[in-house]
């Protein structure tokens, strides 16, 4: 455990030197790019759900929501029927 807590500072610091970001926030951004890919790609009657897709990716629907809206101007409900 140690020797990972001597990583987290210099990774934080790579992080917002090269991408202007947090790990966090980046892997949140990959997740969010790939939930959104799974919205789209889904057809009418095939059983995918704005609950299963955000589970998938490991959000809770409520979070999934807030940010996925912050990111991309709609609710996840309007581009799975788009």
């Amino acid at each position: 455990m140690r020797s990972a807590a001597r990583w987290a500072p210099p990774l934080q610091l790579a992080f917002r030197r090269h991408l202007d970001t947090t790990p966090m926030a980046f892997l949140r951004g990959v997740r969010l790019s790939r939930a959104r890919g799974d919205l789209l790609a889904a057809t009418a009657g095939d059983g995918r759900t704005v609950t299963a897709i955000a589970a998938r990716w490991g959000f809770t629907v409520s979070r999934f929501s807030q940010h996925y809206h912050a990111t991309y101007g709609e609710l996840p409900s309007q581009t799975l029927r788009e």
